[in-house]
């Protein structure tokens, strides 16, 4: 093989390392240590060795100390922050596992990895080896040539000559005079002020060169052409700073980097001190491929030939490996998004990575090839789709189980669903399935707006050509079962996250999907009444308005309330908008209504004209045609702390504060012959602080079965329980909510009305009367701020990204959820329990007793009178026993015609 014919494979590793810290999760071995950052870049060489296979190869990395840069310029990268500790402290163990895994490391005092690598691109260049570098760095662009190529396996870009003139607008040999204009944030090297890269461009297709551009700064006009002549004198530095130096000393030359053997034995050690127990059980194993095999780069793209299913032969070929497969991928495609009346398109099926098929079924566009028939198809899957035993994993399974649920098939033997193994493992970030394979598989996958379209010209699916559907719904397949291969190792390695995921999440998907089928009953034309009223008395609300401004004004203008409140008025501006006007947001108002009459109507009125226009107006638009009943749709995967989301309506916002929010209640009713049950868990998160703090004082008095408000009234104000005010209880409670919360002095005084110095030592009392409580909120800042995360009773993970943010509110901010997460998240998991408790004692006793809702701390049943004594004696216990706490659970029930009446 001659050398033209050869590759040299060049890895920026500090880039990556970076990278990998950043995105991927705050992974931990046994000890504690951090290991995200070192799975992250070893799995990314991983597959750099399998989409690459070259004949010689490199990792290069930054050496410690100053490079002759700093020299040139001390304010080279001067403001970036020192290195992460958690990082520092994965490099040693990273360079450990790189060299066993047989790759040659780098690092050369005095210049950067990029000089480097420019300098080992530039030697194979000159014997025509072909090189490419796997970078995250713009700035090595201007390698780029005819045998050098740049590759992100971050976001599969692949930067050619074209490549480069397509993403820059310049070519390679251009790239250095693109960066000395413009400047490099990243490494703190300043460029022309106010030159950005449409300028930076402009310019060099004008003039050809740097040099050029700076013969000709007197004939730019404006601004720009003042900064361009002030920085003439800068430009030489710049240039030399952002150029990489391609002439190094190296002690190796390019074709001494032939890969040395992997050394198994080290690895095997390094795989069990990191906790990575995927690859340990490979090697074991002796396994030749990864298990979180990655999503195919560009270039292996078209080898992948997803295949369409048309005839009942290929459909029986499939389904008689879903009979015998461990785990099989499934998705829908579907005419839209409403979960009781979409109907199925198309379904696809992954069973190995890169091998897929899409099934369609009900394609209608002109021309379209002949499909199986939809019903006849489905009738043949049902016995598989139904099947307990036969496991399945999909990307939010809850959606396709309502969507075959339309078609008369109960899905059932749902064993994963990475949408929840995301949520688990990182619930504060997001989980679609495009942005979990860019995280995740640093793949970038079809979108579906790329299928439809957007807007108005949008298509719906059904119209969409059989080959694009087929690239679309099959990737999805494919790509979703991978996810699950990378993705639940990483929960069944930890007991807690474990447990959440497959004690809680995963069964109580199946209540909710089974809740929002059931739907609730509205009296719409109760609601009609309710909406006349409330227009009524907005009206009323906008006359008495008007009088006390002294002139009619819109009240729904921010601008007119503004002119009317602090000019004509003159009250005080309590805040200001970011454009530095005053403000009038709930907040202002809550704080002026306490002085002034106009402010508190106003927030009557717009407190109405939520209630009607959210509420009264729209409520009975909701109601489903075919089943007469409103069907919310709960989300498991959007709080952080774990609780639950509701939309289409959003039952979870409906206020209950003032006597027309209680009304609207009124309008969720029950069927002729049975009654509303409403099961509330009572001061939950004040028990669960109880039971996290194991404060003596808290869990003798819940142990007691007192008012704990009054309870704590007496405590702070030194007095007997018997002699304690209601306005004492009010200041206790609100002490007891607001700490739970982490408010400060600042924000309790401000609850209550007091002075700071009032509200501090109210705060001081109480936690001399109840140290554990304090004890508990220190541990829990520190350990949050160690581990970036804090968990609930349960093992459920709560992360808080910007806990040692250098921004000082920021940081306060993450610090009171510290405290109060696991309070939120342990009352999460506890109605997640108990829902999946009722749901099974309900379909067990095979009653007729439906659960409706889950608002809160509530389960809300539809019951028939008949089974109304039983489902009163059973529900209580059943939700106070789903945990062992400290301190017992507490619930109240209530029944009635309606959901007011229940509550």
């Amino acid at each position: 093989m001659n050398s033209a014919s050869k590759t040299l494979l060049l890895v920026d590793g500090s880039s990556f390392l970076y990278r990998a810290f950043h995105a991927m999760p705050d992974l931990r071995n046994h000890l504690g240590e951090p290991t995200g950052a070192i799975y992250g870049v070893l799995n990314m060489l991983r597959r750099l060795r399998q989409d690459y296979p070259a004949d010689y190869s490199l990792c290069v990395f930054d050496a410690k100390g100053k490079t002759f840069r700093d020299d040139l310029y001390p304010e080279y990268k001067a403001h970036r922050p020192s290195m992460p500790p958690d990082l520092a402290m994965q490099i040693e163990p990273l360079h450990q596992a790189i060299k066993a895994a047989g790759w040659k490391i780098e690092m050369i005092d005095g210049v950067e990895a990029d000089d480097v690598l420019g300098t080992l691109a530039q030697q194979a260049a000159r014997d025509g080896v072909r090189c490419i570098i796997a970078t995250g760095d713009k700035d090595l662009a201007q390698l780029v040539n005819e045998h050098v190529t740049l590759i992100n396996t971050m976001n599969n870009e692949t930067l050619d000559i074209e490549g480069v003139k397509t993403k820059f607008g310049v070519p390679p040999e251009r790239i250095v005079d693109y960066l000395t204009l413009t400047g490099d944030q990243v490494d703190n090297v300043p460029g022309v002020e106010k030159v950005g890269p449409k300028t930076a461009v402009k310019w060099l297709t004008q003039h050809g060169t740097l040099a050029q551009v700076m013969q000709n700064a007197d004939s730019i006009s404006g601004v720009v052409g003042e900064n361009l002549r002030k920085a003439l004198d800068w430009l030489p530095m710049a240039q030399r700073l952002v150029t990489v130096k391609c002439d190094v000393e190296l002690p190796l030359d390019y074709h001494e980097l032939i890969a040395p053997p992997p050394d198994h034995a080290q690895l095997a050690r390094l795989y069990e001190q990191l906790d990575f127990k995927t690859w340990r059980r490979e090697l074991n194993e002796s396994a030749a491929q990864v298990v979180e095999t990655p999503a195919p780069t560009e270039q292996q793209r078209h080898h992948i030939q997803y295949q369409t299913i048309l005839t009942s032969a290929h459909l029986d070929a499939w389904l008689q490996q879903f009979m015998s497969a461990e785990l099989v991928c499934l998705d829908t495609e579907t005419t839209g998004l409403d979960t009781m009346d979409a109907q199925l398109v198309g379904m696809s099926f992954a069973i190995t990575p890169h091998c897929a098929a899409y099934l369609p079924l009900a394609h209608v566009y002109p021309g379209v090839p002949d499909q199986l028939d939809r019903e006849q198809t489905l009738a043949k899957l049902k016995p598989w789709l139904e099947s307990a035993q036969h496991k399945k994993v999909g990307q939010n399974l809850k959606y396709d189980a309502h969507i075959l649920a339309n078609h008369g098939i109960t899905l059932a033997g749902i064993h994963d669903d990475t949408l929840l193994e995301s949520y688990v493992l990182e619930s504060h970030k997001s989980h679609g399935m495009d942005s979990l394979a860019l995280r995740h598989l640093n793949a970038k996958t079809i979108s579906f707006e790329e299928v439809v379209g957007k807007g108005a010209k949008q298509i719906c699916f059904d119209q969409v050509d059989l080959k694009i559907a087929t690239g679309y719904a099959a990737e999805d397949a494919d790509i979703t079962l991978q996810l699950h291969q990378m993705l639940v190792p990483q929960i069944e390695s930890q007991p807690g996250l474990a447990y959440v995921y497959r004690n809680i999440e995963l069964p109580a998907m199946h209540v909710l999907c089974t809740m929002e089928r059931n739907g609730v009953l509205l009296d719409s034309a109760l609601l009609q009444i309710q909406s006349h009223e409330l227009g009524i008395k907005l009206i009323e609300l906008e006359a008495q308005a008007h009088q006390a401004a002294g002139q009619p004004f819109n009240l729904n203008s921010p601008l007119q309330i503004q002119e009317i409140l602090f000019g004509k008025l003159g009250l005080p501006v309590i805040k200001k908008t970011p454009k530095g006007a005053p403000s009038t947001d709930e907040e202002v108002l809550q704080e002026l209504a306490l002085d002034y009459p106009l402010p508190k109507l106003l927030l009557e009125y717009r407190g109405m004209a939520k209630l009607k226009s959210t509420y009264t107006d729209k409520l009975p638009k909701m109601v489903n045609r075919r089943t007469g009943r409103v069907h919310t749709s709960y989300s498991q995967a959007v709080a952080v702390t774990g609780r639950l989301a509701s939309s289409d309506p959003n039952l979870q916002n409906i206020p209950i504060r003032s006597a027309e929010g209680r009304r609207i209640r009124e309008a969720f009713i029950a069927a002729p012959g049975n009654c509303i049950v409403a099961a509330d868990y009572s001061q939950i998160e004040l028990r669960i602080m109880a039971h996290l703090s194991g404060d003596a004082g808290l869990l003798q008095a819940f142990a007691n079965n007192e008012d704990i408000h009054r309870a704590t009234a007496a405590e702070i104000f030194m007095t007997n329980p018997d002699e304690v005010t209601s306005e004492q209880r009010r200041y206790a409670k609100v002490i007891n909510f607001g700490l739970i919360y982490g408010m400060s002095a600042f924000g309790l005084s401000k609850q209550l009305g007091i002075e700071r110095s009032a509200a501090q030592s109210y705060i001081t009392r109480y936690f001399e009367r109840y140290p554990g409580v304090k004890n508990y909120m220190d541990s829990t800042r520190e350990q949050a701020k160690q581990q970036g995360y804090i968990e609930t009773v349960f093992g459920r993970r709560l992360w808080l990204p910007e806990i040692n943010s250098s921004n000082g509110m920021k940081r306060q901010g993450a610090e009171r959820a510290a405290i109060n997460a696991p309070m939120q998240g342990t009352a999460a998991d506890l109605i997640k329990l108990a829902m999946i408790k009722v749901q099974q004692w309900l379909e067990n006793e095979k009653l007729n007793s439906r659960l409706i809702m889950q608002v809160h701390d509530e389960l809300v049943l539809e019951v028939p009178e008949n089974e109304l004594t039983l489902v009163k004696e059973k529900l209580p216990g059943l939700m106070c026993n789903v945990a062992d706490l400290r301190v017992q659970l507490l619930v109240e029930l209530g029944a009635g015609k309606n959901w007011d009446e229940a509550h």
